[in-house]
């Protein structure tokens, strides 16, 4: 008799078990891949969903999370009269644009320059400074209040600096270095802190690009 309770509490245990498994995938969805390791980008261990946001890019059209969706984004800020970093570092993002030129196009990773100097900048002038260096390369700007809201969901900082000869018109722009990662899902995925390593930079990318795709932890609910 205790043998045959045994057996029917282990059989209540199991199908206990199994049901509880069933629910948490289908209130949460299978568990998501475990992505590549990886040497320069430090990834977040929760990746972060963005606020709605409209940009705009060179040729005059918005900018929006759909036209993001499905690549890893690099995302750089600077602009156009930058005498020395931006170029620079836009020429060794070129080159890892090239390494990914092999990659499928919808799904090998994409550079984001956003011009944070709207006041110079416009669309089309982003647009041509940023193609000089890699024609894949998205650009995009807007005016202060969006550009403000995007960067800081981003945790990124601009501000307009005055030069040395204290006219209006001579100024800088004082911004963050680092670059953000964005998640085929459009979320900040990652940051990539200066000194750049451009080549591990670029294999981290070509690794993350086609590794098994992330599942939102939503992807259950119907």
């Amino acid at each position: 008799m205790m043998s045959k309770r045994i057996a029917l509490l282990l059989l209540v245990a199991c199908l206990a078990g199994g049901l509880g498994l069933w629910a948490s995938q289908w209130f949460h969805g299978p568990a998501a891949p475990a992505l590549p390791v990886v040497k320069a980008v430090t990834l977040l261990p929760n990746p972060r969903v963005l606020p709605a946001f409209s940009l705009q890019q060179s040729d005059g059209t918005p900018l929006t999370v759909d036209d993001l969706k499905g690549h890893w984004t690099v995302v750089f800020l600077g602009f156009t009269h930058c005498p020395d970093i931006c170029p620079t570092t836009l020429a060794q993002l070129a080159a890892a644009q090239k390494q990914w030129g092999a990659l499928p196009a919808a799904t090998r990773p994409r550079v984001l320059f956003l011009s944070t100097d709207p006041e110079r900048d416009s669309p089309k002038a982003t647009g041509d400074y940023a193609h000089a260096f890699h024609a894949d390369t998205l650009a995009a700007t807007a005016p202060i209040p969006q550009l403000e809201a995007f960067a800081r969901s981003l945790s990124l900082v601009f501000m307009k600096a005055p030069g040395p000869s204290g006219d209006p018109a001579d100024y800088t722009i004082d911004h963050s270095a680092a670059f953000v990662l964005l998640d085929p899902q459009v979320r900040m995925a990652g940051v990539v802190q200066p000194p750049f390593d451009i080549q591990a930079i670029a294999t981290d990318l070509e690794l993350l690009s086609t590794a098994p795709a992330v599942i939102p932890a939503q992807a259950g609910i119907q």
